[in-house]
This record gives C-alpha cells, sequence and structure tokens, in this order.
C-alpha cells in the first residue's frame, strides 16, 4: 500500500521525486512511503459460537477462544488467502527454499500459489511470474528451480525478486491433480495431465508452467564447463553460487540472485584483481551494463573455462576483453627478458670467481727446480743427508753420550755427607 502525499513543484525529493534547480542545495529525499507490515495486540479471550454436534441438534455451543487467534482466522477467511480461496490443484510439503531461506508448503490454486512457513506465509499470482527457471546444481544430485518475481516478494525490508527453490534429483513422487475431467481438458488441455508420476522436480515444473502459462527457461547447451557442467562455481562479493549462461542472459544463484540479459550487456572483461597474474588458477568476469546501469562482477572461477567462456560469449555477440592474454604475454616477455639476463650474470660472475684459480692452471713456475734439494726435504724426508753432518740416528746417540759423561763428572764434584756419630 503506496502512501500517496500531494505532490509540490517547489518540494525537494519528498515524495519519491529528486530534488531540481529549486533545491538550492538540499538533501534528495528517499522513495515513496510504502506500508509493509501492521501489528495488532488483541489481548483476552472471546467467545466463539460452534455448531453442536449431531444430526438432532439445533442449538450452538458457545466456545472460548483466544481473541487474538479467532481474528487471524477472521481476517484470513475474509481475506481469502486461506482454504477458502478455492480449492487447491496440488500441494506439496516441506519444499526447501534458499531464497527465501526456509521451508515452506507449496499450493497452488487457479490463479495464485501460496507459500506457507512456520514464520512468513506469501500468496503470488500467476500474473506476477515473469521468468521461470530449471538450473541443474554442478553437485549432480540436485535441481533448482527460480522463479523471478515482479513485484518482489516482501520481508520487512527486504526484496526477493526471485524465489529459489531446491529439490533432489533422485525424490520421485506421484499425485493426482484436483481437477474435474471437463475443466481439465476445457482450460488446461495439453497444459495438464491428471495424473504424474516421476521426479519432484520436473512435477513442480511442469504443473506451474500449466497453470502460470509460462515458458520454462534452462541452460545454454552451446555452453559447458570442463567438468562437463552447466554451472560455473564463482562468488559476488563474500557470497559463493553457481553462474549459469542461459540462451538469453546470465542467471547467479542463490544469493544474490542475479539476472543480466544479453541484450543489456555493453562488455564482458576477463581480468585478475589488482593485475595479480602471477597466479592464474582462477579469474574474474566484470559484466558492463548499457546505458551507465552499473557493473557485476563474478569472482574466482576457474581457469580452466576461461576459453569456453570466452567462445561462447563471442557466440552470442557479445564484446569481450580479455585482459588476462594481455597480462600474460607482458608477463612472459619480462620473463624472457630476465632469463637472458640472468645467464649473462651467471657467465660473467662464474669468469670473476674463478679468475685466480684461471692464472694459477695456465701459468708456469720458473724458478721451480724438480732436481734440487729443498728445505721441505731436509726437514721431513728422514733418508736425506745434508753436507757437512751425519745421519739423524748417529745425532741423537752422541746427544746421549755427552749427556751420561756429564751426569757421572756431577756426581764425583759433588762433597760426600758426613755421618752422624753417637
Amino acid at each position: 500500500v503506496e502512501m500517496s502525499l500531494p505532490q509540490d513543484s517547489n518540494d525537494t525529493g519528498t515524495n519519491g521525486q529528486l530534488g531540481g534547480a529549486r533545491g538550492k542545495g538540499k538533501k534528495a529525499g528517499g522513495g515513496r512511503d510504502q506500508l509493509v507490515e501492521m501489528r495488532f495486540y488483541i489481548p483476552g479471550t472471546t467467545t466463539a459460537k460452534k455448531e453442536a454436534d449431531g444430526d438432532d441438534a439445533e442449538e450452538e455451543e458457545a466456545e472460548e477462544k483466544n481473541a487474538a487467534t479467532l481474528f487471524y482466522d477472521t481476517l484470513i477467511e475474509k481475506a481469502e488467502i486461506g482454504e477458502t480461496a478455492g480449492d487447491t490443484i496440488a500441494t506439496f510439503l516441506d519444499v526447501l527454499h534458499l531464497t527465501p531461506r526456509g521451508r515452506f508448503d507449496i499450493d497452488m490454486y487457479e490463479a495464485s500459489f501460496r507459500l506457507r512457513g512456520k514464520t512468513y506465509d506469501y500468496k503470488i499470482q500467476y500474473e506476477a511470474i515473469k521468468k521461470f527457471m530449471v538450473l541443474p546444481k554442478p553437485d549432480e544430485m540436485h535441481c533448482m528451480l527460480c522463479i523471478g518475481l515482479d513485484p518482489p516478494l516482501r520481508q520487512g525490508q527486504t526484496r526477493y525478486p526471485f524465489v529459489v527453490m531446491q529439490f533432489k534429483k533422485d525424490e520421485e513422487v506421484t499425485i493426482d491433480l484436483n481437477l474435474e475431467e471437463s475443466e481439465l481438458q476445457s482450460k488446461y488441455k495439453d497444459k495438464l495431465e491428471p495424473h504424474y508420476e516421476e521426479p519432484l522436480h520436473h512435477v513442480v515444473a511442469k504443473i506451474f508452467r500449466g497453470l502460470a502459462n509460462k515458458k520454462i527457461s534452462s541452460p545454454a547447451k552451446d555452453f559447458i564447463t570442463h567438468r562437463s557442467q552447466y554451472g560455473i562455481k564463482c562468488s559476488i562479493k563474500a557470497s559463493e553460487g553457481f553462474l549459469y549462461c542461459l540462451e538469453k542472459a546470465f542467471m547467479f544463484v542463490p544469493k544474490p540472485a542475479t539476472y543480466i540479459a544479453y541484450e543489456q550487456t555493453q562488455s564482458v572483461t576477463f581480468s585478475r584483481v589488482g593485475g595479480a597474474v602471477s597466479t592464474l588458477s582462477t579469474f574474474d568476469i566484470t559484466v558492463v551494463m548499457k546505458n551507465g546501469a552499473g557493473s557485476s562482477q563474478f569472482s574466482n572461477i576457474n581457469r580452466e573455462d576461461l576459453k569456453a567462456l570466452e567462445t561462447f560469449f563471442k557466440l552470442k555477440g557479445l564484446r569481450v576483453k580479455n585482459e588476462i592474454d594481455e597480462d600474460a604475454n607482458m608477463l612472459a616477455a619480462a620473463l624472457r627478458e630476465q632469463d637472458m639476463d640472468d645467464s649473462d650474470d651467471e657467465v660473467v660472475a662464474n669468469k670473476a670467481d674463478r679468475g685466480s684459480a684461471d692464472e694459477d692452471e695456465e701459468s708456469v713456475d720458473e724458478d721451480f727446480q724438480a732436481d734440487s734439494d729443498s728445505d721441505v726435504a731436509e726437514e721431513y724426508d728422514s733418508a736425506h743427508e745434508s753436507s757437512g753432518s751425519g745421519s739423524a740416528e748417529s745425532d741423537v746417540d752422541a746427544d746421549e753420550a755427552d749427556e751420561d759423561e756429564d751426569e757421572e763428572e756431577a756426581e764425583e764434584a759433588r762433597p760426600k755427607k758426613k755421618k752422624k756419630t753417637g
């Protein structure tokens, strides 16, 4: 419910109008005020009338009931968002939703469907469905159903333009639609079948397609990853998810669910953050929108998917700029120059280190004479005899004889001690 206010051309930024020349520097106001939630406090209990059991019972019994509960039940009945909105054609219980997060029961009616959770309850008209996609998850165990809504779901101040459900591929279901044969033939001929017995995600997709009359989109057959999958694991800022290349658009799920049509894309750039080309195991994709509508960056994509993505984008007629190859070529050229410089430096360094050794090997000692006796031979060679001297053994014997003679002379010259007499 939008709260409409009287417009005034002199107002600056009120009621969703941006400040103009008359604003005189005043701050622009926000968007339209919109009522998104109402809360009621209803204390106490009240008495509700209840029909007595039995065929003959005409009187009605009074039942005491919580006032808040009675108000809730009455509101649901009057708003026709409960079971009184018409007979459900099909119901699926406890379906996992990735966006908004939680488990919801899905009740499908003729003109709308309802998501019933423990906390939140949504009623969505089929007319609000703008896109419907079936996306196989790369783990090969699950399949995601993505429904694009306009207007989006509201949960407080949070908007959800996409509802993302997840199903197990091997989960089978058997269901009979709650439709008369005549109604099925008149309204839903060739759109719905009275009986389904197949995987759950196939059944839900087919019933949505028949009731909402929307085409189901799937990943393009012209692109497949290096692991033979359709989904590319990547991230938007800190949120991890999967990027799918559809026939007419990019689709990132689960959160934040992002849809970018090819016709609204100005260019696609392959790059590395900060120019870090030393490690090329991953790369980033930046999609720039036309008319200055901003850009989206998908990070940490496996390097092996680069060529396949580049080929697919060119096939779709998109402008592609590959900064990774340019950086890689510059890096390779720089490395080649560095290797050549290093090899030259190694040759010069080796010659410098072996300078004295090379001189020793090539020069001849002119003073060296092989036949001449040297001082080293006199000192260490026991067989060498120098001129004017005997052998080493004779010298040792002569020295020992001289020492003995000196000891005898010393003993003779020493005076004898006198003996003590008693």
